[in-house]
């Protein structure tokens, strides 16, 4: 069993929940800097994987695990669209009106 590789799953997997409870508490910068580290992560696994091959059993745990990564980074988009939208805002000199 080659734990080493989904040790690293695991800890993108940590990383992605960690971002989605910053995204739910609306704390952007935090998202930001765990995307960095999640960034690194992938690097790493990638590196890692290369001399290293999974088992039928981690392949499985690999796919539960991605599973709730992507789960993770569908509901973080959700709650970044209005907080992206004010950015593009920001960013094209508009301005949000209150009616």
């Amino acid at each position: 069993m080659n734990s080493s590789l989904i040790t690293f799953y695991e800890a993108i997997e940590r990383a992605s929940a960690d971002m989605l409870e910053a995204a739910r508490a609306g704390n952007w910068d935090h998202v930001i800097k765990l995307e960095g580290a999640c960034v690194l992560l992938i690097s790493q696994l990638k590196n890692a994987a290369r001399n290293n091959a999974l088992s039928a059993e981690e392949s499985q745990l690999k796919s539960r695990i991605m599973k709730r990564v992507l789960v993770n980074d569908a509901e973080i988009r959700h709650l970044a669209e209005p907080w992206l939208e004010d950015i593009d805002d920001m960013m094209n000199g508009r301005r949000k009106t209150i009616h």
